[in-house]
């Protein structure tokens, strides 16, 4: 395909990296993945990382650990401000938990929450607020960060689309209690299939790491006493104390992911030139709204919303984007009560979400890649042009 939404980032590299695992006989979680959540807490200045199989799996590890928390845990019936477009796994872990979630309007030119409204959107009953940078593009964590502060709430930050991005210098995913991130095949660094939640907390860090292997206590990190202890040594090892799951990742992908953080910031410099290109593109170009970078973006991809009354419709689109084959998707996942799936949740929808209908109905995105696309971008402009 001319232009894909994807594109493997995988050199010679990665596949030594395979090789060095299957030589040494160990696939499950070891000595490639402890080396790779300690590479990556560093790169983001974090205390903690624990590294699980998705980016979804990273979410639903930190909504578990906070609910588990000796003081304040998040708890059944507790209220969380969200935005109306993220994906849908940045909510399913509220539901699961019975969690109630608020819905709040996005910016339509920066696809993020719209911060105006979190006051309308706060009540006794909140005690948690998502923050989610869109497709590379900060969202306003540092006043999310101060609202979250000045309330007494918790902040989670869903980065699983923004790595590598930066706001006023601090990079996203370390303005939250807890911070996740994504390794999916199209995102930012891939491992195959994976995903990293990074804190500060000790206590957040020992039970993310129980959640994630049964709700056992032998991954816990000894000194940390969140469970007193039993004298039987052989029973310990086998002794469950929280509810968990089995998410843990492989040693391939622990492998995969440190070559690839070492070749991030190259890649996000090259992502960051193919913006230019696209911004100079489509910037002025009246029938379309682009994404206003706030911060420094690390493009995930290029998003479009046809300016309502400019005379096209989404549709008008499909069939030259795929004579030109080029490929092309919802942003996100449009906005999320919207779905079918909401039916399963317990939930309210701050105002109207009007912009997130915008988006939801007029909006599509074309990929981005860590490789030239000036050649793409000059053929996509070309089809535009024509409509």
């Amino acid at each position: 395909m001319f232009w894909e939404l994807a594109a493997d980032t995988w050199g010679a590299e990665e596949r030594a990296a395979i090789n060095r695992v299957m030589d040494s006989g160990r696939y499950t979680i070891g000595p490639e993945i402890a080396a790779f959540e300690r590479a990556f807490a560093d790169y983001h200045g974090k205390r903690h990382a624990v590294m699980v199989n998705s980016g979804s799996s990273a979410n639903l590890v930190a909504v578990a650990a906070l609910t588990h928390k000796k003081d304040n845990p998040l708890a059944p019936g507790d209220e969380v401000i969200v935005p109306a477009i993220s994906w849908a796994t940045t909510y399913h872990p509220f539901q699961q938990y019975r969690l109630k979630l608020r819905f709040v309007d996005i910016e339509l030119d920066t696809l993020n929450i719209d911060i105006r409204q979190l006051e309308a959107a706060l009540t006794p009953k909140t005690k948690a607020i998502v923050a989610v940078s869109i497709l590379g593009n900060p969202a306003a964590l540092d006043v999310i960060r101060a609202f979250a502060d000045e309330h007494g709430l918790i902040m989670v930050e869903d980065n699983c689309e923004s790595l590598d991005a930066e706001l006023h210098g601090q990079k996203t995913g370390t303005f939250g209690d807890i911070g996740t991130f994504s390794f999916f095949f199209s995102h930012h660094i891939s491992t195959g299939e994976g995903g990293m939640m990074i804190t500060d907390d000790a206590e957040l860090d020992g039970l993310a790491r129980a959640v994630r292997a049964h709700g056992w206590i032998r991954d816990i990190p000894d000194g940390l006493n969140l469970f007193e202890k039993g004298e039987d040594s052989f029973a310990e090892a086998y002794r469950f104390v929280i509810p968990g799951y089995n998410l843990r990742p492989q040693e391939f992908n622990g492998a995969a992911g440190l070559e690839q953080l070492k070749k991030l910031p190259a890649m996000t410099t090259q992502r960051r030139i193919n913006l230019k290109l696209f911004q100079d593109a489509f910037g002025n170009d009246e029938r379309f709204m682009i994404q206003r970078e706030n911060g420094k973006s690390s493009s995930f991809c290029f998003p479009m919303i046809i300016k309502p009354d400019c005379g096209l419709e989404r549709g008008d689109l499909f069939g030259p984007l795929k004579d030109a084959d080029i490929g092309f998707r919802m942003i996100t996942g449009g906005n999320f009560p919207r779905h079918d799936a909401i039916k399963y949740f317990d939930y309210d929808i701050v105002g109207a979400l009007t912009n997130a209908d915008i988006a939801h109905d007029r909006g599509f995105f074309v990929g981005n890649h860590p490789f030239d696309l000036s050649e793409q971008i000059t053929r996509l402009r070309d089809v535009l042009n024509k409509l």
